[in-house]
């Protein structure tokens, strides 16, 4: 694990928190969506805005402290996982420079994941957050967000065991109806109060290169996978 000194983080402190009411048990990842790193910085910092995360990461590494992790930062809104509803209790929020869709969505530089890399390998290890609860703001609000999309590379974090792979072994359609694919989506975690929503949440998520809402028995096999046990230690 790198040294805590390593991450180069340095520090621009935002009014926008308060306590916390839950002990942090996930990680969540956005993308900024904003126009430059300037803009959304001062976004975050602004008390006329109810919005923060607890770190900021540039395209070019550098990590930014907006939140101490012992505060609850204001970055996940409406949300939901795995029967938690105060995700902003519960989490650390780490927004990641990019333009987002609505301003000209790009692939995450290396110098940018490097730092997200590390970042997320620290906070892991120190609260003992497991694989299946680093994710990003659409997993956690499907209906609302689409963060940090189909580009994020989560297959780099999940060589590294800092997120949940997407399954390619002994893959079997367990032949569920629609309702029944929702059923098992939401016993996974997610909110599918929109089913439509949550399943394209679920597909940019596990099979980016095909988000189109609808319930095949791709998605039905990489459900069921993530869902069968695994090896004791394994998350």
């Amino acid at each position: 694990m790198q040294d805590r000194a390593e991450l180069n983080i340095i520090e621009a402190p935002s009014p926008n928190f308060n306590d916390r009411l839950l002990p942090v048990s996930m990680i969540v990842l956005h993308y900024t969506g904003m126009r430059s790193a300037e803009e959304a910085i001062e976004r975050l910092r602004d008390p006329e805005f109810s919005v923060s995360s607890h770190y900021l990461v540039a395209e070019d590494g550098q990590i930014v402290r907006l939140v101490p992790e012992e505060k609850r930062a204001w970055h996940a809104g409406g949300s939901h996982w795995r029967g938690v509803t105060d995700v902003n209790s519960a989490s650390v929020g780490i927004e990641i420079v990019n333009p987002g869709h609505e301003y000209g969505y790009r692939p995450y530089p290396d110098e940018q994941m490097d730092a997200v890399i590390r970042l997320v390998a620290d906070i892991k290890d120190r609260h003992g957050i497991t694989r299946g609860n680093v994710v990003g703001h659409s997993d956690i609000a499907p209906a609302r967000k689409q963060d940090p999309g189909e580009l994020f590379p989560w297959a780099k974090l999940a060589r590294l065991r800092l997120a949940l792979p997407r399954p390619t072994k002994n893959l079997m359609d367990p032949g569920w109806s629609d309702g029944g694919f929702l059923l098992a989506l939401e016993r996974f975690g997610y909110d599918v109060t929109d089913p439509l929503a949550a399943t394209v949440a679920f597909q940019r998520r596990f099979r980016p290169e095909l988000i189109d809402g609808t319930i095949d028995a791709e998605c039905r096999m990489l459900l069921l996978a993530l869902l069968l046990p695994k090896p004791q230690g394994e998350d």
